[in-house]
């Protein structure tokens, strides 16, 4: 994994668009009192780098009907099935996050379900028929902290040229 060192403009332009991938790339250039066309060279070479991987809007699953988040701690009967069984929980999708993990569970689920009821489907028809020797479910009351890295907080290396500005 390749870790890249971010410079004070990187972080700033980081910091605003991670507060809301909206903000036009015209304001955040006011903003570090550089060109837009400089942002926007910067963001791609950022995007190219993989540091930026994306933007999406965020929707609350409670609102559409997903009521209840559950994480799921999966035993696997056959270790060696790792990659397929990973293959199938990609086609589920109420499953949002899948780790592979260290302790006692082979992977770990994130997923939203509609009610207890649409759970226990989920488990019994979808992850069991799946391979498991067993699982162990939690379900979350609520979210108490829901945030991405803070980008002052972010040490990243690489070449200085990589990030230069091309003006």
């Amino acid at each position: 994994m390749g870790h890249h060192n971010l410079d004070a403009l990187d972080k700033k332009i980081l910091t605003m668009i991670a507060e809301d991938a909206r903000t036009p790339f015209l304001e955040v250039a006011r903003a570090c009192n550089v060109s837009g066309a400089a942002i926007h060279q910067r963001v791609q070479k950022l995007i190219n780098l993989g540091v930026i991987k994306g933007s999406q809007f965020i929707f609350d699953p409670e609102k559409i009907g997903y009521e209840t988040c559950a994480y799921i701690g999966l035993h696997l009967k056959d270790p060696n099935d790792f990659d397929r069984v990973a293959e199938e929980l990609q086609k589920i999708p109420e499953i949002v996050e899948c780790h592979c993990t260290t302790g006692d569970f082979d992977l770990f689920v994130k997923l939203y379900v509609m009610n207890n009821h649409h759970l226990m489907s989920i488990i019994h028809d979808k992850l069991q028929p799946l391979g498991l020797s067993g699982s162990e479910t939690m379900i979350s009351f609520r979210t108490v902290i829901d945030r991405q890295l803070p980008v002052s907080q972010i040490q990243i290396e690489t070449k200085s040229s990589e990030l230069e500005e091309e003006d």
